[in-house]
């Protein structure tokens, strides 16, 4: 089964991100906004209480704390994703690792860049003209977060959560 672990912002982030990702991201309708604390990794089904068990367990470590989109921005030229750029804080940064670690030990693809998806897959020539326009725009946002997701993938490719985390609570 393929499991990923995300945080999904408000609605009113969701919409406005949503609002977005219907032109940029083929995604869009596989998923809401969100952003990544773990990349997709596959896991029997036999394992998915032990998984659950260490995440309340991480869960408890980590206070709530604010999310704050600062602007928009990219990873080009390693690819070409549009994001909206996630402010590092020190709780974020800690769930990260966290799932990264001990019974979460797996190699990382890509360094730790917390952000939530607004466009991917363009020609660098769309890429450039749609970052170009998005970095005109104001994106300042600020939002408490106090939980995360465990999602499983579905057969026809979308996800959907198995179960939610509350942080600084077991």
């Amino acid at each position: 089964m393929k499991f990923g672990i995300v945080i999904f912002p408000s609605k009113a982030l969701q919409d406005r991100a949503n609002n977005l990702r219907k032109r940029y991201d083929p995604h869009y309708a596989l998923i809401p906004p969100h952003i990544t604390l773990k990349s997709a990794f596959e896991a029997p089904e036999e394992e998915i209480e032990s998984i659950v068990n260490q995440l309340h367990s991480i869960a408890f470590q980590v206070q709530p704390f604010t999310l704050k989109v600062e602007k928009v921005s990219s990873f080009s030229p390693v690819n070409n994703v549009i994001y909206l750029k996630v402010e590092k804080k020190p709780e974020l940064e800690a769930l990260n690792e966290h799932l990264y670690n001990g019974y979460f030990k797996q190699a990382r693809e890509y360094a730790f860049v917390p952000h939530i998806t607004i466009g991917q897959k363009m020609s660098d020539a769309e890429h450039a003209d749609v970052l170009g326009h998005l970095k005109m725009m104001d994106f300042q946002y600020e939002q408490p977060i106090d939980r995360f997701h465990l999602l499983y993938q579905l057969d026809n490719g979308a996800w959907t959560v198995y179960e939610t985390f509350h942080l600084g609570k077991e």
